[in-house]
């Protein structure tokens, strides 16, 4: 479903509505560990409703699977996973598109 791609789309709950908002986002695959980085760091709307509601819903290629996230919010993990997205899409990307990187988010596949 990932292989070879470079965005997929991320549907969450919102907390306060309930109402479902999807998002395409970059993400990094390794093993069955996907891993994702909110542009906006802890300030990410989707990442914010997902510390209430992990329950968030993957999509890419017509294929549509629900899945839990994990916040990680320890330096060091947050830290391994920027490195992931800067070799995967650029530093130079990376330091273009997100202001903030305090959080990122793990995924069990």
């Amino acid at each position: 479903m990932l292989k070879g791609k470079n965005e997929l789309s991320i549907t969450v709950k919102g907390r306060r509505t309930g109402k479902e908002y999807t998002t395409p986002v970059w993400f990094v695959l390794e093993g069955n560990k996907l891993h994702l980085l909110p542009v906006s760091g802890s300030d990410t709307n989707w990442y914010i409703n997902i510390l209430k509601n992990p329950t968030m819903t993957l999509s890419a290629e017509g294929i549509t699977v629900q899945v839990k996230a994990k916040p990680i919010t320890e330096s060091k993990l947050v830290k391994k996973t920027i490195d992931s997205f800067g070799v995967k899409y650029g530093k130079d990307q990376i330091k273009q598109w997100y202001t903030k990187l305090d959080v990122a988010v793990q995924i069990d596949m």
